[in-house]
């Protein structure tokens, strides 16, 4: 996939992470773009080399799955160390 289709699953799994795991995690809209993003490799590297889910070649349910759960991984560690400096 090229960088605009991964900024754009990136966006889609943040915006589906931040639903899914609602909270103080702080940030707007770039920051959860960003945040999918990083999940969304997160998610892919766990999946393929980890997992052994095979590669991630486009938009299914799959990779979406795939990077949703990456977003909510990084989500998750993001408020832990926004938690831990407040």
């Amino acid at each position: 996939m090229g960088i605009l289709a991964w900024i754009f699953l990136g966006l889609v799994a943040g915006v589906l992470a931040k639903f899914i795991m609602p909270g103080q995690q702080g940030g707007g809209i770039i920051v959860t773009i960003v945040l999918g993003v990083v999940g969304a490799f997160v998610g892919g590297f766990l999946g393929t080399h980890v997992f052994g889910f095979g590669d991630i070649s486009g938009f299914d349910l799959r990779s979406i799955a795939i990077a949703v759960g990456g977003a909510l991984l990084v989500l998750f560690l993001y408020g832990l160390a926004a938690r831990s400096r407040a």
